[in-house]
């Protein structure tokens, strides 16, 4: 499948260190948007969109990032030079990549997150 294009977040999956279930990354409703360009450049865009957030009064999720990227048809590789969070800014995001029909599934490296080890999938599909 062709990576080029503009693509939406249509499913996001949790889980622990041990590979058990875990929190929905970016919450029950997650909306994001992925761009990747012919000079190969990308942006993404992720956020936790419910009308309503949890009682503890936790901040939206949100996350941004981009930069040049580099993909060998398992891997891809984003050298980030602009970030919603600036300790992202140099740094290489890595992602494992997956294609079944139109959809696509993005599998970042296991990480600390709010003091617990998480694991993250997104599944994207494209649009157009």
């Amino acid at each position: 499948m062709d990576l080029y294009g503009t693509w939406h977040l249509v499913e996001t999956i949790g889980h622990d260190g041990s590979g058990g279930p875990g929190p929905r990354p970016f919450g029950a409703e997650p909306f994001g948007v992925l761009c990747f360009t012919p000079n190969n450049r990308m942006i993404c865009a992720l956020c936790n969109n419910a009308e309503h957030l949890s009682e503890d009064d936790s901040p939206r999720e949100y996350a941004s990032y981009g930069g040049h990227f580099v993909f060998d048809g398992q891997v891809l590789t984003t050298r980030v030079d602009i970030a919603s969070d600036p300790e992202r800014l140099g740094t290489d995001q890595v992602r494992q990549v997956h294609f079944d029909g139109d959809k696509m599934t993005l599998i970042p490296p296991v990480r600390q997150f709010k003091g617990k080890t998480q694991g993250r999938t997104l599944i994207w599909e494209k649009l157009g």
